[in-house]
């Protein structure tokens, strides 16, 4: 049985919750990370198992309100793997979560729309700033 991974949320690194047996899949907060690589390495090994035997249908959920480039690349890797859970005939569909008003977030998910070839949702949720 697959474990679920779960990561917690620092100043510069998401937090990640990946669990088949909940069927759910959320990478969200902040990447900044110095290694990136290292940081998603566990994702990626983690996904690679989970791809062997998919559920029938995933959600898997990005919310993330900043990366940087070194990131970003990382996050694309994660988006490429996932196409495999295609080849498995089962659903994957990406859900790209970003902020009311946050044009950066939304068009960097419109960028990576673009590239997948999943289905792949873009939803704003209402910002939490209250104005006085």
């Amino acid at each position: 049985m697959l474990e679920p991974l779960f990561i917690s949320k620092t100043r510069n690194n998401p937090e990640v919750n990946l669990d088949k047996q909940k069927n759910y899949f959320r990478i969200s907060g902040r990447s900044i990370l110095e290694d990136p690589n290292k940081f998603y390495m566990m994702i990626y090994e983690w996904l690679d198992e989970y791809i062997k035997n998919p559920n029938p249908e995933t959600e898997f959920y990005f919310d993330l309100e900043y990366f940087n480039s070194s990131s970003a690349r990382q996050i694309m890797k994660l988006i490429i793997l996932l196409e495999n859970i295609q080849k498995t005939k089962n659903r994957i569909t990406i859900i790209w979560l970003y902020e009311e008003g946050d044009e950066m977030s939304e068009e960097r998910g419109e960028e990576i729309k673009i590239i997948s070839k999943l289905n792949f949702e873009l939803r704003e949720y209402p910002s939490d700033d209250i104005d006085f």
